[in-house]
């Protein structure tokens, strides 16, 4: 039976070596004098070229944890290392791609994507080489002197992933990338992030409402609870790579959405 795929432990056996590590972390945000506790005990690793996928309730804290890990939010309790230096603050070791496109009007699709890389003040002939070699890799070749008005949704959001590749960074970190986009844009971009993920070779660790897009997506799949959040279960996905959109038609594919669904439903109601 297809199902029986789904795994209870943590981690698939051929996991390499943890680049991301998180113990016992915890944040507590101060609204007006009164202490909101969001998130509570989380500990996870994620390995070297592993792609994580994080699901959860809305508002559970998905979103502030991976600021955290980006480091433009500070922990309340536990730490954050990534290649075994605690994370404090941002850094080009972490590329970040928001829900929002958030690139700059007046700048050209090259010009987005070597931003990151201008204010490292590295040299400019390196700097368009790199920015090149993205947006090439991204498949925006010949629109490198678009501006974003020019450009549908999906082409703003691959600009958007050229731009934190550009820089090199040990870890992508990717919050909702695809939800402002529409269903068929979506679909292609889900495609081409597990081919630019696989030929570029980065460790993802990415935030998603759509868990059809998180078993997809993910090596592993991680469930948060509701407030204070913690996690609930993380689940591998012992489905064969390179995917396809095909394979969201198997048994296996869907025995896995349905497990995902049950436990986001049960952390919710048991919050309630």
């Amino acid at each position: 039976m297809e199902a029986a795929h789904i795994g209870m432990t943590e981690s698939p056996p051929d996991r390499g070596r943890p680049k991301l590590i998180l113990r016992n972390v915890g944040k507590t945000f101060d609204t007006r004098g009164r202490m909101l506790e969001v998130m509570r005990g989380v500990s996870l690793s994620v390995a070297e070229r592993e792609f994580l996928v994080i699901v959860g309730p809305s508002g559970c804290g998905k979103s502030t944890l991976l600021r955290m890990i980006q480091g433009l939010e500070r922990v309340s309790a536990g730490t954050i290392e990534l290649d075994g230096k605690p994370v404090s603050a941002p850094g080009p070791d972490r590329g970040f791609v928001f829900q929002n496109n958030n690139l700059y009007p007046w700048r050209t699709v090259l010009g987005n994507a070597t931003f990151g890389l201008e204010l490292q003040r590295a040299p400019a002939r390196a700097v368009r080489e790199r920015a090149m070699a993205m947006i090439e890799l991204v498949g925006l070749k010949g629109r490198e002197h678009s501006y974003p008005s020019e450009l549908s949704g999906g082409m703003r959001q691959r600009v958007n992933l050229a731009r934190a590749l550009a820089i090199d960074p040990a870890m992508l970190l990717m919050d909702e990338p695809f939800a402002a986009l529409d269903a068929i844009t979506r679909e292609s971009m889900q495609q081409e992030l597990i081919r630019i993920a696989a030929v570029a070779g980065k460790t993802v660790l990415l935030i998603t409402h759509q868990i059809d897009e998180a078993v997809l997506l993910g090596d592993r799949v991680a469930v948060l609870a509701d407030r204070p959040s913690r996690i609930v279960e993380i689940i591998p996905i012992a489905l064969p790579r390179p995917r396809d959109l095909a394979i969201k038609r198997s048994a296996a594919f869907q025995a896995y959405v349905d497990r995902i669904w049950r436990l986001v439903g049960h952390s919710e109601h048991a919050a309630a």
